[in-house]
């Protein structure tokens, strides 16, 4: 008995669009995401100064705010809630309006703990209880997901922006 080798031909690679099969589709499924994501903005109250208003927020005074209404509706739980800051929105809309009071915030909290965080921060009003020039402040919940990018309709470029 003799062997023979049988040669094969290599199959054609086409490289027109027409002949490729896509890629399979990968689906992910998150059941459970860590974080809760909210856009917030401060309100000042009717009364208070346009020089007040005029103010950028900054960190501490953003921080200092978000603790002071945790604190108040949940006392020591409250203040020991995870928050991270994520975004502060610059004051460019002022100079266009003076009585513009554009001042947004982004934060990220643990999913767990979302629902006392928007509790807390839609009830608080602080600041000056009397009133004056200070006025008081409050926080309005604009937006919450578990999903930033589903958040803030987009791809989220502009939310890490420095």
């Amino acid at each position: 008995m003799t062997s023979t080798s049988v040669k094969r031909k290599a199959p054609d690679t086409d490289t027109s669009s027409a002949s490729k099969t896509p890629p399979p589709v990968a689906s992910f499924t998150s059941r459970n995401p860590p974080w809760t994501y909210l856009k917030l903005q401060l309100i000042h109250q009717p009364g208070t100064s346009t020089t007040v208003q005029s103010q950028p927020l900054d960190p501490l005074t953003v921080r200092t705010y978000l603790t002071s209404a945790l604190s108040q509706f949940l006392g020591l739980a409250g203040s020991a809630i995870s928050i991270d800051i994520l975004q502060i929105s610059p004051e460019t809309s002022q100079r266009k309006k003076p009585n513009s009071t554009n001042k947004i915030v982004w934060i990220r909290v643990p999913c767990e703990d979302a629902s006392a965080v928007v509790a807390a921060l839609s009830s608080w009003i602080g600041g000056n209880p009397g009133g004056g020039v200070v006025g008081s402040v409050a926080w309005k919940v604009c937006a919450k997901g578990n999903f930033l990018g589903a958040l803030i309709q987009g791809p989220g470029d502009d939310l890490f922006v420095p």
